[in-house]
């Protein structure tokens, strides 16, 4: 896959547009609310940590995915928007950086904790956009996991949408989104940051455990690995990178172990399908150990469970 430059092309609903200066359309559009779904845990307990990456990029962590902030004078993107409850706190870290508004917010999937805060900054002036297949989830509302998310409110939907890639220029930052089909989602977006040499990877990569995959929303494992080579192919090694969940930013050389890992768990399962063992065996003889570092957010089970499905179904 070859990045791409150019203006931005953007879709809003009914076609595409051309957006010489998305700027300027900031006053005309208005959203305003964040999703119902809620989660359990106390965000009145979580700390909003800033970091500079490099460039004009930093990096917010604390609950939901990771968020990267472009500060340039004449106003903040913001990539990932956190769960609703973290808005205000996310606001205040953003304050610390620069007095700039918020004026676009670009979602890397429709995931209730990298989304719920769209509605807030939306308030403030933020246009909110994302891949279309996530818009579309978004309006439609969904199941997953067997935990079902309502439509969210209109006024919290993307504005502006895309189809494979887009490109734009923020005060002088290079911006591409590129969506990999089928990876962690099949609304995923990474964010490259081209003038700042910085990639917010999405979910494809995190550093604190096994990705979660959305099954039910067209991703799976064999995608995420071919997302992650194709970073590794395009950017050069030391391109710093902000991960989908994880404390610190990395290189693009930190991701090779990661690729590793993932292939080595799915070649794993794959070969006992075809042995015929069942799931329940593969978790009684703990077929993914040697990798209990990666089994925090999501366990040994339920990756399993992951996979199995995966290389069984054949739905890649």
């Amino acid at each position: 896959m070859k990045n791409c430059a150019g203006p931005l092309r953007m879709r809003r609903p009914g076609g595409l547009r051309k957006l010489p200066a998305i700027g300027a359309l900031l006053p005309l559009l208005l959203f305003a609310r964040p999703v119902s779904a809620q989660e359990p845990q106390d965000f009145s307990k979580v700390d909003v940590q800033t970091q500079k990456v490099g460039g004009n990029i930093y990096m917010l962590t604390g609950a939901g995915g990771d968020i990267a902030v472009c500060i340039t004078n004449d106003g903040i993107m913001m990539v990932n928007s956190s769960f609703s409850q973290m808005s205000d706190k996310i606001e205040a870290a953003v304050r610390t950086l620069s007095d700039k508004p918020v004026r676009l917010v670009v979602d890397m999937h429709w995931h209730p904790g990298d989304t719920g805060g769209n509605a807030y900054f939306e308030k403030q002036g933020a246009v909110i956009a994302a891949h279309e297949n996530s818009r579309a989830i978004m309006i439609s509302g969904t199941m997953r996991d067997g935990v079902k998310y309502d439509p969210f409110a209109k006024e919290a939907i993307p504005a502006f949408t895309y189809t494979d890639r887009a490109a734009f220029y923020w005060n002088g930052e290079e911006i591409r989104l590129i969506h990999y089909p089928h990876a962690d989602t099949d609304g995923g977006t990474i964010v490259y940051f081209a003038t700042s040499h910085v990639i917010h990877s999405g979910d494809s990569y995190r550093t604190d455990g096994f990705p979660i995959v959305d099954w039910e929303h067209g991703g799976s494992v064999k995608a995420v690995i071919a997302a992650l080579e194709d970073m590794i192919a395009t950017y050069p090694p030391d391109t710093k990178v902000i991960p989908g969940h994880g404390p610190h930013p990395m290189t693009v050389a930190d991701i090779k172990p990661y690729i590793e890992m993932l292939r080595d768990a799915r070649g794993r399962v794959e070969k006992a399908v075809r042995e015929g063992q069942t799931l329940d065996q593969m978790k009684k003889e703990k077929i993914l150990s040697g990798y209990e570092s990666y089994s925090h957010h999501v366990s040994f089970d339920h990756f399993t469970e992951v996979l199995f499905r995966e290389v069984s179904e054949k739905k890649e």
